[in-house]
């Protein structure tokens, strides 16, 4: 089992020059890497050699540090059979088992065996792993689904939380919290005594969502993901535990915030918010929505966070009503309240659709995005509402690829031209939930067909899709495209299977 290590810690200033160099092009690269001495020694190697007249930083790298590779880099693809056949195939292509072999490496070493995005990705990852799991459940692989919420339970239980994914650069962060519907989705396939055998680790990762949260007051109505609002209502924002450039992403962080001062550090904090919301990154987090360096993340209060954090009080409630606990009132009280709130806060009469809340300023952003539609997923909408949000987003979203994440297109990769797998099945879902079943077939068919087109095409399923230009494989972004791809597998054998 590899050794974890903490490469920025670590390594010091040869990380720092390693990352400095432009040597990498994706400084996750560098990160990631493992090796099989201990970094003090390498460190110390370091310190004696760099001086040295023919010393050459690539060779050190090299000589010292190694890349694991990804597994389906290597598998070939038969576009002449069914997708669904590539993708039952890639199962076990992009499944990780624990690893008996010693090393150092910045992957937090998991108890059961997971499934991991694809591509540069080769770890598992906190919400993308929900919508893989909708494909394993088609796949009939509920061992998978099992020992993915084995391995989440089991950081809630030494970390306080789920990370990011299981790096221990994402120590400080979490990701949409999906683990309720993980659990509820397990529960579906092995019986309700599931809900009980996690009911600790659900408690335990609302206690890291609400931690703080007694403490509010109208003069500090602010502590990490909690807010109070002036109206009373204690919702939640995204935020980032660490405040440091981003292991993974250190050059691209450093040169951002290089020319802002002191206010740097609020944007870098800004930055990793943004990457606990998954939508990393977008114009949606923006008061320029043309440019990242004005970004706001933890000044927003967000819809879609809110009504992922009303699924897990509920499925806490139902926990406890299996075991005949009097709590069980207290969560579906809690419940009631964020419901009540989610309806109040973040509905823009002014746009007719949901948007996230400036909460120092009260009002709401002017982003026209895919986060709408959580609401109508989670059932908090009135009719009314969800026809509202219905027309903007046929008007503003659907494109002929499926779903636009946002209408803005910025350059970043979740905002247009791109869709993403998991917001088509949130909107496809949320759409049937209020009988816009045309609508949200028209977002199936257009993404499902995009979807076989590029793999017929190239054999490979992508992270993300131009939705806009069909022709093209898929769309932009900070890092290049992917393959595999976990939660494009999934929810694509899902809609197929439907």
């Amino acid at each position: 089992m590899n050794k974890l290590i903490y490469p920025e810690k670590d390594f010091q200033e040869l990380f720092t020059d390693l990352h400095e160099s432009g040597l990498f092009p994706d400084g996750k690269e560098v990160s990631d890497a493992i090796t099989y001495e201990e970094p003090k020694a390498i460190l110390a190697a370091y310190r004696e050699q760099k001086n040295e007249p023919d010393f050459n930083l690539r060779d050190f790298y090299d000589k010292n540090f190694h890349v694991a590779p990804a597994r389906e880099v290597d598998y070939q693809s038969d576009t002449s059979k069914p997708v669904e056949d590539h993708i039952n195939k890639l199962w076990d292509i992009l499944s990780r088992v624990p690893e008996k072999e010693g090393f150092y490496s910045s992957r937090v070493a998991l108890p059961y065996p997971y499934v991991v995005p694809g591509g540069r990705f080769n770890e598992i990852y906190y919400w993308d792993s929900y919508f893989t799991m909708l494909g394993l459940e088609v796949s009939g692989r509920v061992d998978l689904i099992e020992g993915m919420v084995q391995n989440f339970a089991h950081m809630i239980e030494n970390f306080g939380f789920i990370p990011n994914g299981n790096r221990s650069y994402y120590l400080g962060r979490s990701q949409p919290p999906y683990f309720s519907l993980m659990v509820a989705l397990l529960a579906k396939n092995k019986g309700n005594d599931v809900l009980i055998e996690y009911l600790l680790a659900l408690k335990k990762e609302y206690e890291f969502w609400m931690e703080g949260s007694e403490n509010l007051s109208k003069d500090n109505p602010a502590n990490k993901r909690v807010i109070l609002l002036d109206n009373g209502a204690k919702l939640n924002r995204h935020y980032d535990n660490i405040h440091s450039p981003r292991d993974e992403m250190y050059q691209d962080d450093v040169e951002l915030i290089a020319t802002q001062g002191e206010a740097g550090k609020k944007t870098l904090l800004d930055i990793r918010a943004a990457c606990e919301s998954g939508w990393d990154f977008s114009s949606r987090w923006c008061l320029d929505f043309a440019k990242l360096d004005t970004i706001r993340t933890t000044d927003l209060v967000q819809v879609d966070l809110n009504c992922l954090l009303l699924h897990l009080e509920l499925l806490i409630a139902d926990a406890l009503e299996l075991k005949g606990e009097q709590e069980a009132k207290d969560f579906i009280e809690a419940a009631e309240r964020r419901t009540a709130a989610i309806e109040s806060t973040f509905w823009n009469e002014s746009l007719g659709t949901y948007s996230d809340l400036i909460w120092k300023e009260q009002k709401h952003t002017t982003s026209i995005n895919a986060s709408a539609l959580y609401p109508l997923y989670f059932n908090t909408a009135s009719q009314e509402r969800a026809n509202a949000v219905a027309k903007i987003t046929k008007e503003e979203l659907v494109k002929d690829g499926g779903l636009l994440t946002t209408n803005f297109k910025s350059g970043q990769q979740w905002d247009a031209p791109n869709g993403w797998a998991p917001l088509q099945w949130i909107g496809i879902q949320g759409l049937r939930n209020y009988d816009h079943a045309e609508l949200a077939n028209t977002i199936k068919d257009n993404w499902t067909a995009l979807n076989i087109k590029v793999f017929k095409n190239t054999g490979k399923l992508m992270e993300k899709y131009n939705v806009v230009d069909t022709d093209l494989e898929s769309g932009g972004g900070e890092y290049p495209v992917q393959d595999g791809f976990g939660w494009t597998n999934g929810v694509l054998l899902k809609l197929l299977s439907e």
